[in-house]
């Protein structure tokens, strides 16, 4: 289990790697599929959102039971071996897949290299996932396969220590303490005298065992528990609990937990923030959204050297593609008749200079639409139109000064009170609305739903 048969972050090579017949992985991922519908509905937000950013999930016999993988191409893979998942049926994988989305963020929270080389952190890892596991999906021991359980079972362990520190003549915490937090585990572990450190099948006990990219771990540990902390803010029960128990169980264990957590804001949730730490809600979200919305692209060039030697052969000459190289157009549209806070607009104007490559268009609307620069003063009056908007980002009227806007946008800002006739833009997919306090959210609740979030009006 040290050496791995074939390179995990190899896509071809996993596929190919000794099949498992078509039937089995046609139920290996039924059952998949089943475990993360269940997941989005009723158990784990947090294994939702992940799983929606692992764009490649693969079954292959080349691992032994399941792996997430973050490569260092910036992807996150899904690895099940398909046997295994029948082995074990729906309940078995869903432990197993909320097991391994929990490995992920706590690499996101936890990546000290001095903990990650520790065999008694990984086992504590392990008995604190499993747990958690164990408590969120309802279940009273772990999957079993062949008679014997799949995993470390915390309460073994647990024994096991009560047993050692009792040989020490010392007092040993009972289970619920022992499994309050992360590093409580690892703490109470390090007390006995031997502490367990078993060889087993997950692939996450050995060293190097997973491929895991320290940089892709963290944009998608942070996009997930982002996308999963907005969801609870906007009402959502289940990402609630699941963020507030992973934030109890973590949060002070370590200076960088504390500061994800702190930068995050995610101790709104339990009524605490952290000291002279400002977070303002809707400028996370917009990052995180507007990052999902602005596309990449390539660009031709004519390659001098090869170019030449082709040139010699007597062949035509060829363009090649050289990429990824971002090309965006950004529009951001500022309703001067609603209340938005001039440092909304402020703060929009650094974004876009920090983002490479975006070409911006600044728009002032009311009853009609006026072009400004950052810096400029903007005028409003009268009534407010956001179809006029829409017509103009369209290309179907020009503004006042007798310009059409000939551009494609990838993505469209619009700020707003959101009070005026509501629309449905030509791609609704593209459209971002920032609504101020006490504004309308209509394209929240729209059909086709918009991203939408409200705004801040205080200084910023």
């Amino acid at each position: 289990m040290s050496m791995h048969v074939v390179d995990l972050t190899d896509r071809r090579a996993l596929a190919e790697w000794r099949p498992a017949p078509p039937e089995v992985v046609a139920q290996a991922r039924r059952l998949k599929e089943a475990a993360l519908l269940d997941f989005g509905l009723t158990e784990s937000a947090v294994a939702s959102w992940l799983y929606a950013k692992c764009h490649h999930q693969l079954p292959t016999t080349a691992v032994e039971t399941a792996a997430v993988v973050a490569s260092g191409d910036g992807t996150c893979l899904l690895l099940y071996n398909p046997r295994f998942f029948v082995e074990i049926g729906l309940a078995g994988v869903k432990f197993v897949l909320f097991h391994e989305a929990r490995h992920l963020l706590q690499r996101h929270l936890f990546a000290e290299p001095e903990l990650r080389a520790d065999p008694v952190f990984r086992v504590a890892t392990e008995v604190s996932i499993n747990h958690v596991a164990m408590v969120r999906l309802g279940r009273s021991g772990l999957p079993v396969v062949d008679g014997e359980p799949v995993g470390i079972d915390p309460r073994e362990i647990h024994a096991g220590y009560v047993v050692d520190l009792t040989a020490q003549g010392l007092d040993a915490l009972a289970y619920p303490d022992f499994v309050a937090t992360d590093q409580s585990v690892y703490r109470e572990l390090l007390r006995m005298t031997d502490p367990p450190v078993p060889a087993h099948r997950c692939l996450h006990l050995l060293p190097g065992g997973v491929p895991a990219d320290q940089e892709t771990v963290d944009r998608i540990g942070s996009s997930v528990l982002l996308n999963t902390l907005l969801a609870a803010r906007r009402g959502q029960a289940l990402a609630e609990r699941e963020l507030l128990d992973l934030l109890d169980r973590t949060d002070g264990a370590s200076e960088r937990a504390t500061r994800l957590w702190g930068t995050l804001g995610a101790g709104a949730l339990r009524g605490t923030t952290t000291a002279t730490r400002k977070v303002d809600w809707w400028q996370r979200w917009l990052v995180d959204v507007l990052a999902s919305k602005l596309s990449e692209g390539e660009r031709l060039v004519y390659p001098k050297k090869r170019g030449a030697l082709l040139a010699a052969l007597g062949q035509p000459p060829t363009l090649s593609r050289r990429g990824p190289v971002r090309t965006k157009v950004l529009v951001v549209a500022y309703d001067t008749s609603g209340s938005m806070p001039g440092h909304v607009v402020e703060w929009l104007t650094e974004l876009v200079g920090r983002i490479d490559g975006v070409e911006a268009h600044w728009l002032s609307f009311d009853g009609v639409v006026m072009p400004f620069r950052p810096g400029e003063r903007v005028y409003g009056g009268g009534g407010t139109s956001f179809q006029a908007v829409a017509d103009h980002v369209e290309g179907r009227t020009p503004t006042a000064e007798g310009r059409v806007f000939e551009e494609r946008p990838d993505a469209v800002v619009v700020l707003t009170d959101g009070y005026a006739p509501h629309i449905t833009p030509a791609e609704p997919d593209k459209w971002i609305w920032l609504i101020t306090e006490g504004g309308d959210d209509w394209p929240d609740h729209h059909t086709p739903q918009m991203a939408c979030h409200r705004v801040t009006t205080g200084a910023s």
